[in-house]
């Protein structure tokens, strides 16, 4: 909510980096309208696989983590019993994922941030779907060990008060269009982490909204390309840049370009993936010749089968491990592990875009 009472103030003047980021997230928004009609299957796999991705990064980020089988089978509702509270979990962020993805048209608005959190919690005996009730901090460090304080949220009895205020205000920026509708998706993940409206799971509320708020800004990438799977490559970094952001806000005084640069980066790096997967796709090339150009120049540093497979609808596996056997031949890749959990690995980068 403050990030939005002086917006010309606060974001007014753009850093030239953001500006770059925010270019290329336009440019791929406009090469790509036309995809879902000459390239649906392509954008149905990639879909499923953001789907997957999104769940399992969203998660990991909070502490959750399970077992990568065995994520596939909770993400894909194909698990029978959950066992224990982290499989609980992550099929809350699966069921949240699921329900804004189904409901796009919905308005934003408290009724929906509340029924993410209950979603996110409806597996679990923890309750959810209700404001945070109770004081406190916002706490950093391995429970186990030293905990230190990150941040304080608003006062329990301002939190439905900051929450209706932000979405007002966020709607009420978008309507206005004097500024650039990725920066107030990330301005209002920012806020609602400032406000904390939840004892706990405020992270995967604001993570599981934002592609929705993107989509209703008109950007879809984060459907296709998962947002949180690029963001937990660098959790550090994520998790350094919103403390950094959320410093002297309850003042008014903070500062939103490490968040929004964090941001508008990994978002740019999400249309650039998708960029380079539809331009592949559009290619016509042979699809032993679209394999090689996936894994040597777009597959990121570690890549699995299934991670290929969603990348090159039409491939058939044979023609996938065909490809991957040559170029290990050729010493162009290396492999750890058998099976469906082998890990493969350029060994040497081929045209990929700088880490951040």
């Amino acid at each position: 909510m403050k990030s939005f009472e002086d917006l010309d103030g606060l974001v007014g003047a753009v850093p030239s980096t953001v500006v770059m980021d925010l270019r290329t997230v336009d440019a791929v928004r406009g090469t790509t309208e036309l995809v879902p009609d000459l390239l649906p299957a392509l954008l149905s796999s990639l879909a499923e696989r953001a789907r997957t991705a999104s769940a399992e990064a969203s998660a990991a980020l909070d502490g959750i983590v399970v077992e990568r089988r065995r994520a596939a089978k909770v993400v894909a509702d194909d698990a029978g019993r959950l066992h224990g509270r982290d499989e609980q979990a992550l099929a809350g962020c699966r069921d949240a994922f699921d329900l804004l993805a189904r409901d796009r048209e919905r308005t934003l608005d408290v009724d929906l941030v509340l029924d993410v959190h209950r979603l996110l919690h409806a597996r679990t005996p923890t309750p959810g779907g209700r404001l945070r009730r109770v004081e406190g901090v916002v706490m950093a460090g391995d429970p186990r060990t030293t905990r230190v304080k990150r941040f304080t949220p608003v006062p329990v009895a301002d939190v439905a008060e900051h929450l209706d205020e932000l979405i007002a205000r966020y709607r009420g920026a978008l309507d206005a269009g004097r500024h650039h509708p990725v920066l107030l998706t990330g301005l209002f993940v920012l806020d609602l982490l400032a406000i904390h409206p939840f004892t706990v799971a405020n992270g995967r509320v604001a993570r599981a909204l934002t592609p929705a708020l993107l989509h209703d800004a008109g950007y879809d990438v984060a459907r296709y390309v998962s947002l949180d799977e690029t963001l937990a490559r660098s959790a550090e970094a994520y998790s350094a840049a919103l403390l950094d952001s959320t410093s002297d806000w309850h003042d008014g005084r903070h500062d939103p370009w490490p968040w929004l640069g964090c941001f508008v980066g990994a978002l740019a790096d999400c249309s650039t993936q998708l960029a380079t997967l539809v331009a592949t796709a559009r290619s016509g090339r042979t699809k032993q010749e679209r394999v090689r150009t996936y894994v040597l120049r777009h597959a990121g540093p570690a890549f699995r089968m299934r991670d290929a497979r969603a990348a090159l609808p039409g491939v058939s596996d044979q023609t996938i491990r065909l490809v991957l056997g040559e170029l290990k031949a050729e010493g162009l890749v290396q492999v750890d592990g058998v099976g469906r959990s082998a890990t493969w690995s350029p060994v040497r980068s081929v045209g990929r875009r700088g880490d951040r």
